[in-house]
């Protein structure tokens, strides 16, 4: 029966069950100065379950990211035609990220849905043994000093030793290689490219494959991760998860009321009514599947049967949208950096948050247009800007239990991202007529 499900029906199921053992042996043991034997028992073996599937999304982090990120990139370069294309798709993609992420950091800073009482954090953190007195506020002082952090941001992105950098895991490095190796590539003589793009995509598809398949093991991971967190907090960490809940839903729809509206109407006279009319059903299955490219083929028919956007367009700026362009997602993961932060109290400046900014956008351009995969460039992040494993753990474990309806939305946002691209880039190149006769 349960093979017959659904992933985010399993997934519900262990939340249920994370959400009633979790309360229940934190209900039973408030009163007692010492943890009863069964007690430690269930906390080390949650711990261990969730461990497992943490360790296994870390591990496809790096070769998912570069080649995503290489395959997206060398495809632009794939037709010389449409240079002109690649260099407006690529302004405008960049351009709705920035505003994304924008919009995210300003919901966090100005809602703060991490910001606890001490007593609440420290419970949060206990029977987690790696996490140190301080250890966290002292990884983050290389991001301190103003004009010499952001320097330092840049000198991280070439590292000395790829290797090195990859078994350490500085992403910002790997990232901006798999970038410069991209771009080249697209660059080389016909043949060389064939090969090229032929090896990248048959590892990326091979690696996504890997992904999917540790991401069928999401249940127990959200069984293993929820658990301990409920066991030592109780009742009281529904209210912090609803919070953050609250804040990611209301910079998504800022970013696709308002933003996205007043790009329409400025940059291609364009009614977002009629715009969010005719890309309704690619919104509604986007929103149901989670994933931006199961839902390409009814994004590509909305778009130019319904919009009346030109195949020539559609076609390029769509797919690359769907492995590039994350605004929902970039959104999200800035918003879960600086709300875990609060919640750990540590105190990100604004070059720490610049750093987020940047590894949200770059990381959004390597994120597999799957459910929850978005999970992995959040561990990217983390790492990247001094989390320690512990509070990772438990970061996880918290955004895990409103990561569902979230992935629904922030990838309903991605999508008509994509389409607003489109429309908007059709207009540029002279295109008419559109939402003249929408069908269906």
């Amino acid at each position: 029966m349960m093979k017959k499900l659904a992933l985010h029906w399993k997934i519900l199921i262990a939340l249920i069950l994370a959400f009633s053992i979790g309360l229940w042996a934190n209900f039973s043991t408030e009163t007692s100065t010492e943890k009863p034997a069964w007690f430690e028992n269930l906390h080390y073996f949650s711990n261990f379950v969730g461990s497992l599937f943490l360790n296994a999304l870390k591990m496809v982090v790096i070769p998912l990211v570069m080649t995503s990120i290489i395959c997206g990139v060398a495809k632009i370069g794939e037709d010389k035609d449409f240079g002109r294309l690649g260099i407006k798709t690529l302004l405008f993609y960049s351009l709705t990220g920035l505003l994304a992420v924008i919009v995210g950091l300003l919901c966090v800073n100005l809602i703060e849905p991490g910001h606890v009482d001490a007593d609440l954090r420290e419970r949060m953190l206990a029977g987690q043994t790696s996490m140190e007195s301080g250890k966290m506020e002292r990884a983050f002082q290389h991001a301190d000093g103003g004009l010499k952090g952001i320097l330092e941001i840049f000198q991280r992105m070439i590292p000395q030793n790829l290797f090195k950098a990859a078994v350490e895991g500085q992403l910002l490095g790997l990232i901006f290689f798999s970038l410069l190796f991209g771009f080249f590539v697209a660059r080389l003589p016909k043949k060389l490219n064939e090969s090229q793009t032929a090896f990248w995509e048959g590892l990326n598809t091979a690696i996504l494959s890997i992904t999917n398949f540790v991401i069928s093991f999401a249940p127990y991971g959200v069984f293993g991760l929820v658990t301990p967190t409920l066991m030592m907090v109780g009742i009281e960490t529904i209210f912090v998860m609803g919070t953050f809940a609250s804040t990611v839903l209301l910079g998504l729809a800022i970013h696709s009321f308002m933003v996205l509206p007043l790009l329409l109407h400025f940059l291609g006279k364009i009614s977002f009514f009629k715009h969010f009319q005719a890309l309704s059903p690619a919104l509604l299955t986007a929103f149901s599947t989670a994933s931006s490219s199961a839902t390409l083929p009814v994004t590509l028919d909305c778009i130019t049967k319904r919009a009346g956007v030109s195949k020539k367009i559609a076609s390029f700026t769509l797919p690359l949208g769907a492995t590039m362009n994350m605004d929902g997602t970039a959104l999200f993961e800035c918003v879960v950096v600086v709300f875990l932060a609060q919640l750990f109290g540590v105190e990100m400046t604004w070059v720490t948050q610049s750093t987020v900014v940047v590894m949200a956008l770059l990381t959004s351009i390597g994120v597999a247009g799957i459910p929850s995969a978005s999970l992995v460039a959040i561990i990217v992040i983390l790492h990247a800007v001094g989390f320690s494993e512990a509070t990772i753990s438990i970061g996880v474990g918290v955004v895990f239990v409103v990561d569902r309806i979230l992935d629904m939305t922030r990838t309903a946002v991605n999508v008509l991202g994509d389409s607003c691209a489109a429309a908007i880039i059709g207009k540029s190149e002279g295109e008419t007529g559109y939402y003249a006769n929408p069908r269906g």
